[in-house]
């Protein structure tokens, strides 16, 4: 047998053991940790919303105060002319001092209108940052919730997988790079996560398709790293099915 291969399987094994037993962990913890993470993603885009709202308030409140300066430019330009018609020489100067005061009476009409439509603009935003307020302290309260039961979850496990890290930086440091990328290429990929299995009652591992007789073999031999043609999983090796005690008992009576 070439030791450097049975090595190099060897290690991946102990790699896929280990990585086994984080996912285990995971598994227990389930979603809870993607669904904390959903809620502080949704907390926070409820945050930005709010922020957008709150800058929506202040242009409006600029716009209303830039209409009523414009009112007050307005009616004083009325009163210079309601103060020149007084000194006007003919009829034209005073139509056309009468139609600047009526612009100008249009102008603070518009100028009216438009404080009007900024301020019930203004109560909608305020409605709106009321109902996201109310969204946000139901979303933080789940999130509060779902960080507990985490935590409890964590706290059960966290020392055990503390150790399984270290000794899976300590394993991976045992495997060649290339073939260290290929394996976390194949766990990324592969539903159950494992990436090197044994050939199991001449079945693929991972997959479950047959393997030929030959191809167990060669798998036996360990002189070369060979890959399910299925799934593409490594086939680190083949276990032998014991046989049932029945069939011994049954062999041993003919034998005699």
């Amino acid at each position: 047998m070439d030791n450097t291969v049975e090595k190099k399987l060897s290690s991946l094994l102990k790699l896929q053991q280990i990585d086994s037993k984080l996912d285990e962990i995971k598994k227990v913890r389930g979603a809870l940790p993607e669904e904390v993470g959903d809620l502080e993603d949704e907390v926070a885009g409820y945050d930005t919303r709010l922020g957008k709202f709150n800058k929506d308030l202040e242009n409006l409140e600029e716009e209303i105060e830039k209409n009523k300066n414009a009112i007050k430019d307005s009616e004083k330009l009325i009163q210079k002319y309601s103060e020149q018609q007084m000194n006007v020489r003919n009829n034209r100067e005073y139509d056309a001092i009468t139609k600047e005061t009526e612009l100008q009476t249009l102008e603070i009409q518009i100028s009216e209108k438009k404080i009007k439509e900024s301020y019930a603009k203004i109560e909608d935003k305020k409605e709106e940052i009321a109902n996201t307020n109310v969204l946000i302290e139901e979303r933080k309260k789940d999130l509060e919730s779902k960080r507990q039961e985490l935590d409890v979850l964590v706290s059960e496990s966290e020392g055990e997988e503390q150790k399984l890290r270290e000794s899976r930086e300590k394993a991976s440091k045992d495997v060649d790079e290339r073939l260290l990328n290929s394996y976390n290429k194949i766990r990324d990929n592969a539903r159950n996560g494992l990436a090197v299995v044994a050939v199991k009652r001449g079945a693929c591992g991972g997959c479950f398709n047959i393997v030929p007789p030959q191809r167990q073999a060669d798998i036996r031999d360990k002189k070369k790293i060979i890959v399910c043609e299925h799934c593409g999983r490594i086939l680190a090796d083949v276990e032998v099915e014991a046989q049932p005690e029945e069939k011994k008992a049954k062999r041993s009576r003919k034998t005699k």
